[in-house]
């Protein structure tokens, strides 16, 4: 049976920052990968100054998808920085849409994933937030049509490397604690072109170079709490 995972991430560089360890190690084995941003990332950094800065994070953002081997990638055209309550119900339309066609259209019998953020964004970004909670939306409304999706994973942090809280940015809360981490991937032995992912995404690269510098080893390892 072909296994098909769903990526669902709020901005371009998410899944790149994030589990793309795992799903390097889930393409490599023959998993169909389809990733979704629901932005362009477009008011992110920009040190480069592009008049377009939207336009070239989305380059980013398939180069970066062909070196996870994305089988497809769907932008969904929201704003960055600006997903609510009203934007959660356009996203939960467009994802459940392509979940849809896909499966419908595929020739073979499918086991089906998704794959995002934790319910708190992580780093508390409300757009993650929003596509974490539309990609569980769209997740439980399908299974209980019948649709063969079996369990989707969070992507999380445990307690034990994020302690406390942080406010650099917006109010990130400390970690899960570790007794509800479900799984545990390594994928560092796939660590060189995970590096080759997070610098693909070159205007996000302070961001990307921070991720690399203070996670140390524990870049190629990713945890998730799986909901089924």
């Amino acid at each position: 049976m072909k296994k098909i995972i769903f990526g669902i991430f709020a901005h371009p560089d998410d899944e790149a920052f994030g589990p793309s360890g795992t799903l390097l190690l889930e393409t490599k084995s023959g998993t169909e990968l389809h990733l979704i941003t629901l932005t362009a990332g477009e008011n992110g950094t920009n040190p480069d100054k592009h008049t377009d800065l939207g336009k070239i994070r989305l380059q980013e953002w398939h180069e970066a998808g062909k070196l996870m081997g994305a089988f497809a990638m769907y932008h969904l055209g929201f704003v960055d920085g600006t997903l609510d309550n009203i934007a959660f119900l356009r996203a939960v339309e467009k994802v459940e849409e392509i979940v849809r066609g896909v499966i419908e259209n595929h020739p073979a019998p499918v086991e089906v994933e998704f794959m995002t953020m934790d319910l708190n964004g992580i780093s508390g970004h409300i757009d993650h937030i929003v596509a974490a909670r539309a990609a569980c939306f769209v997740f439980y409304k399908l299974k209980d049509q019948g649709l063969p999706l079996s369990r989707i994973r969070l992507v999380t942090v445990p307690r034990s490397l994020l302690p406390t809280h942080n406010l650099d940015f917006v109010y990130m809360e400390p970690g899960r604690p570790d007794k509800q981490i479900d799984e545990v991937i390594d994928a560092r032995s796939e660590i060189e072109t995970i590096y080759k992912i997070m610098r693909t995404h070159h205007t996000q690269r302070d961001d990307g170079e921070s991720h690399i510098t203070n996670r140390h080893e524990g870049v190629g390892i990713n945890y998730f709490v799986v909901l089924t």
